[in-house]
């Protein structure tokens, strides 16, 4: 009865505060407003495009070309004309009959293929390193390849797999509207399949219920069961049986142990060649502990992104020929920031984040290489081809440009405005429909955080409440960061070149006056994206440096903010005619550059901008350069907490020292957008590749300490101001 009580007075209240936001947006002005649409023109956006470098035939070959004409499908939307029958039975039990219909491959011969791979006759026959084959009977290890087998995977259950179909089709129904999928999208991946290769998905994880709601999309489609991986430590034997007869994988706990270990090498082996024949998506345990939660949710719509294929052999062969020379984020700013060198190296960063397990490690040097820049591909790939959602825009214009709020009338104009910004860069959007009906849907979703006012003139003052609901704001704008990171990189230089001229309160004019030339611009942007995380940026790692500085000045003076300025003597900027190609450029491959190469931007020493005076100039400068402030924040509190913080720590021990100095620092100053505990770690992780912070191995695992060169203040707060010369107040 308490319980039925509770329930009827959060429904009393819940109803009273949607009648007063009805009432408060019905007090609102009655002019008639245009409807967003996700595509400018007749098309939508292409997103998640293969690397046209690496894999040049998957990029044309796996390509569908009317793929932008072709729309959506529900993939839980299964009726009569779904099945082979018709008729009034069939229509009351089509979900069980299309789940009786749905193709399940036999996986036969697979544990006599898996020994006869030459990874496993390696280990049994002694010629691996550490193997089991001198001395042991290869019927014995026989033996113990199928028990490892058998702790992997088991022989599917096709009549499991359909009770299971059925069961999670009526469930999708229940919790979700709609579940869309891109038709465009699903004929590449069936065009990829056409060659009878294995196909391997990955995902990013954007939702908890991704591990069950993916394998049955692609069976719903066609390509059958999918081998979905899982951590079998947070299994229980019974679940974990069970998930086997539905095509789950689990790692046997030797694949993890060290190189050293002569009991993994088996392990490993047959792990390897389990994963070859079968198709692999990785996928998250933690759905089926929250479908309870999510039943008892509002119906939502969902949309599976696909990114195009591309072929693994092709990357493979083309990878190796884009490798160059690399240094460590120590080596190339370092010295810069402590002001003992003012050239930035004509070399690329290295920066690896991938964690160091086990089955990685058993791989050569080079060939961990390749895994590892193959997953900044795939990074690459599936955030790119994720839409950008409706509370991304609405956080993002909120929190970074009306800090102090907006009228409604003009939050409407806005979204409109940056919802087709985001398109013209190539991004998709997962929303449309009525412009207020958009924005009032979008305000109802953050009400914890955005409070509405109702001013004397009729309109609503909206405003984002102070406090740790930033934070929450804060993630969802990151979304959107990719579309506009380059013009956000751009303008974040911009402000660090103009740090030692201009006074950053200065007016707008003041800092239009300042001559800005190509070669500086080229220093701040290499110098920032230096500092900037590689899974921030998302960098193709066959991508040059300096194609990306190029691409965000075009980007700069694509959207207006820098202009060209012609100096008495200098060459026009869009005199082509004149250009000297000498023919070691004409006969470079694409973002091949070298140390002779850095001749070739000595024509840019001529070449000067200035900021544009355009009216709207001002506020879009300065919305681009907060997009990157929260994480820039908090690399300079992380500068400014280096005295304060208690060394030598664990890892994980000093980054919780540091997220509960930038909690501490939030509630003092109001700044609670990098009070993050991804950009706490981020911090942690680049002062420990720049040299701030050292590493060593100790009993209790690797130890943190603060590196001698920056124990002293004045070398840590000149790195503090090396990165606040990029944040713009």
């Amino acid at each position: 009865m308490v319980t039925m009580l509770e329930a009827r007075l959060q429904t009393q209240q819940r109803n009273t505060q949607n009648s007063q936001e009805t009432g408060l947006w019905s007090s609102g002005f009655g002019m008639k407003l245009e409807a967003v649409t996700p595509f400018l023109g007749k098309y939508r956006p292409f997103v998640g495009r293969c690397c046209q470098t690496c894999t040049p035939k998957s990029w044309e070959s796996l390509f569908h070309r009317s793929i932008m004409d072709l729309g959506f499908c529900n993939v839980i939307l299964v009726k009569e004309e779904n099945t082979r029958f018709r008729g009034w039975l069939v229509r009351r039990l089509c979900y069980f009959l299309w789940s009786l219909e749905q193709h399940i491959p036999p996986c036969q011969d697979a544990p006599q293929k898996i020994m006869e791979s030459t990874g496993v006759q390696n280990v049994i026959s002694g010629r691996a390193p550490r193997g089991a084959g001198e001395g042991q009977v290869p019927r014995l290890v026989k033996k113990e390849v199928q028990r490892i087998l058998g702790h992997i995977q088991s022989p599917l259950h096709p009549f499991m797999l359909r009770l299971f179909s059925w069961a999670l089709l009526r469930f999708l129904n229940c919790v979700f509207l709609n579940v869309q999928l891109h038709k465009g999208q699903m004929k590449m991946v069936h065009k990829a399949t056409q060659a009878g290769l294995p196909l391997v998905l990955l995902s990013t994880h954007k939702s908890l219920l991704d591990g069950i709601l993916l394998p049955f999309v692609l069976l719903s489609q066609g390509l059958g069961v999918l081998r979905v991986v899982w951590d079998p430590r947070t299994c229980s034997p019974t679940l974990r049986a069970l998930l086997k007869k539905l095509g789950g994988l689990f790692l046997p706990p030797e694949a993890n142990l060290t190189l050293d270990s002569s009991e993994g090498v088996l392990a490993r082996a047959v792990v390897h060649a389990a994963l070859v024949p079968l198709g692999l998506w990785t996928g998250a345990l933690a759905v089926l502990r929250s479908l309870w939660s999510w039943g008892r949710s509002p119906r939502v719509c969902v949309r599976v992104h696909l990114a195009q294929p591309f072929s693994l052999q092709e990357y493979t062969t083309n990878a190796r020929s884009c490798w160059g020379s690399r240094q460590t984020l120590e080596q190339l700013l370092q010295p810069i920031v402590l002001g003992q060198c003012n050239v930035v190296p004509d070399t690329e960063k290295e920066q690896e984040w991938t964690p160091a397990t086990g089955p990685l490690l058993a791989l050569k040097e080079e060939d961990q290489l390749l895994v590892r820049r193959l997953s900044r591909h795939v990074l690459n790939a599936s955030v790119t081809s994720s839409a950008v959602m409706s509370t991304a825009i609405m956080a993002a214009l909120l929190l970074f440009k009306h800090q102090k709020g907006v009228f409604l009338s003009q939050l409407l104009e806005e979204f409109s405005w940056l919802t087709e910004e985001t398109l013209l860069r190539g991004f998709d959007v997962g929303f449309s429909g009525q412009l207020r009906c958009l924005v009032q849907h979008t305000l109802s979703l953050l009400r914890a955080h955005v409070a509405l006012l109702r001013v004397h003139q009729g309109d609503l003052l909206v405003v984002a409440r102070p406090g740790p609901g930033l934070t929450r704001l804060a993630r969802l704008s990151a979304e959107l960061l990719p579309a506009f990171l380059s013009e956000a990189i751009g303008a974040c230089a911009v402000r660090g070149l103009l740090a030692g001229r201009v006074p950053p309160e200065g007016p707008w004019e003041l800092q239009g006056i300042e001559l800005l030339s190509q070669n500086e611009l080229y220093r701040q942007i290499l110098l920032l994206l230096h500092l900037l995380p590689q899974d921030l940026l998302l960098l193709q790692p066959c991508q040059s440096s300096y194609c990306y500085c190029q691409d965000v000045l075009d980007r700069l003076i694509q959207c207006g903010l820098l202009v060209a300025e012609e100096t008495p003597g200098s060459r026009a900027a869009c005199d082509t005619g004149r250009q000297r190609l000498s023919a070691k450029l004409l006969w470079k491959p694409s973002g091949d550059f070298t140390d002779s190469d850095s001749d070739d931007f000595e024509e840019a020493e001529g070449r000067y901008f200035r900021l544009s005076q355009q009216s709207r100039c001002p506020d879009f400068f300065l919305f681009l350069c907060r997009l990157l402030s929260p994480l820039l924040q908090a690399f300079a509190q992380a500068a400014t907490f280096l005295h304060q913080g208690q060394l030598p720590d664990t890892e994980s021990g000093y980054t919780e020292q540091l997220l509960q100095f930038l909690q501490a620092t939030a509630q003092e100053e109001g700044f609670f957008e990098c009070a993050d505990p991804n950009l706490a770690i981020s911090a942690v992780w680049t002062f420990r590749d720049l040299g701030v912070l050292q590493q060593t191995p100790s009993p209790a695992g690797p130890m943190l300490y603060l590196s001698p060169t920056f124990a002293s203040r004045e070398n840590q707060e000149k790195l503090e101001q090396f990165i606040r010369q990029f944040i713009c107040s």
